[in-house]
C-alpha cells in the first residue's frame, strides 16, 4: 500500500475521532432545546452558552484539517467511508457513559465497518482523481445542497415533516463533504475557487446542523442518526461519478472488493448508529 495512500486512510480515521469525540463532549452538557426555535440559528445560538458544546464544536473545527488531509492523499470512495469509523469511539463512550453491554447487532456492526473500510482500501483504484467540467461539478453541489435547504421554505406547511428533517440534514453534510473535498483539490492551484467551496461547505453545514437539531426534537435518535449518517457518509460516494474522473479500470478484481466493502461499511454504519448508545449521544450533542 502506498505512503500517500496509508496517510490518507490514517488522516481520515484521525479526522473522524476527532469529529466524534468532539460529539460526546458536545453530548455532556446539552439540553434539549424548545420544538419553538426548529429550523432557526436561534437553535444553534443556543448551544454556544455551553461550554463544553463550544469545545466540542471545536474538536469538530480541528477535525476538518486531517479531513482535507485525507482527501488529498486517498481516493474519495476510500477516505469518505473511513470517517464513519469514529462511530466506534462513540459505540465505546456510550456504552460507558449509559452502561449497556456490546451485543450481537453491535459486534456485526463494528465488523462490517472495520472489514468494509480494508476492503475498500485494497479494491479501490489508483489516486488519479480528476474534476469533470466545472459546470457539472457546480451542478452536483447545487442539487445536493438544494435537497439540504428545501425543509425551510416548507416551513410550516403539511410538507414541514420529520422526515424532511432527516433527510434534508444528511443531504446537507455530504454538501459540506464534497465541498471540503473540492476545497481541498484547489486550494494549492485555484485559491479563489477554494475559498468559494469553503463558503459554501460552512453554509450548509449550519443549514444541516438546524435541520439534524430540528429532526431530534420530532422523532427519536434511533431514527434519526442512521438515516442522517448513512446519507451523509454515503451519499457523496453515489454521486463520485458525476464530478470526478475516477479510473476505476485499476480497481482490483473489477471493483468487487470496493463494492462489497461499501456495503459492508454501509451496514455496520446503520447498525452502530441505531444503537442507543450513539444515537443518543449524537442526539444530546445536537440537543
Amino acid at each position: 500500500m502506498k505512503t500517500t495512500l496509508v496517510i490518507g486512510l490514517l488522516s481520515a480515521l484521525a479526522a473522524s475521532a476527532l469529529f466524534n469525540l468532539g460529539a460526546a463532549l458536545q453530548a455532556l452538557d446539552a439540553r434539549a432545546a424548545p420544538k419553538a426555535l426548529g429550523l432557526r440559528v436561534t437553535l444553534l445560538w443556543r448551544l454556544f452558552h455551553h461550554p463544553r458544546w463550544i469545545l466540542g464544536f471545536a474538536l469538530g473545527l480541528i477535525g476538518v484539517g486531517p479531513q482535507l488531509l485525507a482527501y488529498a492523499d486517498a481516493p474519495f470512495v476510500i477516505a469518505q467511508p473511513a470517517l464513519a469509523s469514529g462511530l466506534l469511539l462513540l459505540l465505546v463512550i456510550g456504552k460507558r457513559l449509559l452502561g449497556e453491554r456490546v451485543g450481537l447487532f453491535e459486534s456485526i456492526g463494528v465488523l462490517g465497518i472495520i472489514g468494509g473500510v480494508a476492503l475498500v482500501a485494497w479494491g479501490a483504484p489508483g489516486h488519479v482523481e480528476a474534476h469533470r467540467g466545472g459546470i457539472v461539478v457546480i451542478a452536483v453541489v447545487t442539487g445536493i445542497s438544494i435537497l439540504g435547504l428545501y425543509p425551510f421554505a416548507l416551513r410550516g406547511t403539511r410538507w414541514d415533516g420529520a422526515v424532511s428533517m432527516i433527510v434534508a440534514s444528511g443531504c446537507g453534510f455530504a454538501a459540506t463533504n464534497i465541498a471540503t473535498k473540492l476545497v481541498g483539490d484547489d486550494i494549492g492551484s485555484h485559491f479563489s475557487k477554494a475559498v468559494i467551496w469553503a463558503a459554501v461547505g460552512v453554509a450548509m453545514g449550519v443549514a444541516a446542523t438546524i435541520t439534524g437539531m430540528t429532526a431530534f426534537q420530532r422523532s427519536p435518535a434511533t431514527t434519526v442518526v442512521p438515516v442522517s449518517t448513512a446519507v451523509q457518509t454515503f451519499l457523496p460516494i453515489v454521486v463520485e461519478p458525476l464530478f470526478l474522473r475516477e479510473h476505476w479500470g485499476s480497481a482490483i478484481f473489477d471493483g468487487a472488493p470496493l463494492i462489497a466493502g461499501l456495503v459492508l461499511a454501509l451496514l455496520g454504519c446503520v447498525l452502530i448508529s441505531r444503537t442507543r448508545a450513539v444515537s443518543q449521544l449524537l442526539a444530546d450533542a445536537n440537543g
